[in-house]
């Protein structure tokens, strides 16, 4: 079951998928929200995030740690936050 919306094909809902020609956001999401379909974007296209886990230096360690904090209460509310996606998916 393919979804389309935004001009972007998901595979079905809480699919994320990457937009790279999206001019602000890097990525994508299709959730129900209330019984509807919802379209949310997330994380800012070109910023510095995807830090290497295994290894990783301890200012990636720290620039996680730090993101994760700042946006915890937004992440705790579930599918219907782009934060909770970014978690997810980007960090």
């Amino acid at each position: 079951m393919s979804i389309q919306r935004g001009g972007h094909t998901f595979e079905g809902y809480d699919k994320p998928i990457m937009t790279q020609k999206h001019p602000k956001y890097a990525a994508a999401v299709v959730t129900k929200v209330d019984g509807k379909d919802r379209l949310l974007r997330f994380g800012l296209q070109g910023a510095d995030r995807f830090p290497k886990r295994k290894g990783e230096s301890k200012a990636d360690a720290e620039k996680r740690k730090n993101w994760k904090a700042r946006h915890a209460q937004n992440i705790k509310r579930g599918p219907s936050s782009k934060a909770y996606w970014a978690n997810k998916f980007l960090w």
